[in-house]
């Protein structure tokens, strides 16, 4: 019987498809994503709380009339409508003991939804002021909404199986999960690409002199870079090509998981390096959905 090439490479198109999105998946690899989202969630909220009052109070920085002429008009936050300082403070304590519980695993169903949803409200009060790193985690924050994540390392599952009861089976809510957050890390790292491309301060390995040169980037790195132009130059060029490497890997099911742990090695020296700490950690966590993921989900169809 012959094989038709088309109808071979057609076949094994839908599989790959399939796999990626209909294919139950088990709990864990999720369950490790929001734990290490909830700790980065929780240092940005945290970074938050010094001017809240600054920025939001009755007499703050950032007016509601203001940000609303600014924002987009479909932005919404339940920030809005407070400006006592009780008020304010109590929305941003409760947003913390949310990232807490979600970090744990407590009620996961519930306060998932009220992370996502509190977190995007905290950054749409001052859309100004949220960095790359933020950005990030808001899109962490909805896949894991998604998802079923407190169905391992959690107490949703300690209490369950204190009494006994078998530990969930894998669920297609938590493969569309592991594979939006792998969708996000392909296009978030495509668009870095494409940016830098644009320019050629990355083609001629400048760019690290306009990374050491910013006031996020430690005093000790900027005397690294100054020590010798091959050295910033060859940084320069290392990241391009990670994050080529990255988004290449994460496209193929058979080096996923290996581009994977590269993307959860490199992105917090990448973000070091250009002075973003944050944000390089929460790439890196993006890199663990694909890091982590069950090697029989990255198999080549046989």
């Amino acid at each position: 019987m012959t094989t038709h090439p088309q109808h071979s490479t057609a076949d094994t198109m839908a599989a790959a498809w399939t796999r990626l999105w209909f294919e139950p998946a088990p709990a864990r690899p999720l369950a490790i994503v929001r734990i290490l989202t909830g700790v980065v969630a929780l240092a940005l909220w945290w970074s938050w709380s010094a001017d809240l009052l600054t920025w939001f109070g009755p007499e703050g920085l950032m007016p509601i009339g203001a940000v609303r002429a600014w924002r987009s008009p479909w932005a919404v936050s339940a920030l809005d409508a407070l400006t006592a300082p009780a008020t304010v403070r109590g929305f941003h304590l409760a947003l913390g003991l949310v990232l807490v519980s979600l970090t744990v695993g407590f009620a996961t169903p519930l306060v998932a939804p009220l992370a996502a949803v509190g977190f995007a409200g905290l950054l749409n009060r001052a859309p100004m002021l949220a960095g790359p790193a933020d950005d990030c985690i808001a899109v962490l924050l909805w896949c894991l909404v998604v998802g079923r994540s407190g169905d391992d390392l959690s107490v949703d599952r300690w209490l369950p199986a204190r009494a006994g009861r078998p530990a969930p089976p894998p669920h297609l809510r938590n493969q569309i999960a592991l594979s939006l957050l792998l969708l996000h890390g392909i296009v978030i790292t495509l668009a870095a690409l494409l940016a830098q491309s644009k320019g050629d301060a990355w083609w001629d390995g400048s760019a690290a002199w306009w990374l050491a040169g910013r006031e996020e980037v430690a005093l000790q790195l900027q005397s690294l870079y100054r020590r010798s132009e091959y050295l910033m130059n060859g940084i320069a060029h290392a990241i391009t090509l990670f994050e080529a490497l990255f988004v290449t890997g994460l496209c193929i099911p058979g080096l996923r998981r290996s581009a994977g742990w590269l993307g959860v090695c490199a992105w917090p020296v990448v973000g070091l390096l250009a002075g973003e700490p944050w944000w390089g950690a929460a790439m890196g966590v993006l890199a663990v959905a694909a890091a982590v993921a069950p090697p029989d989900r990255n198999r080549q169809p046989g």
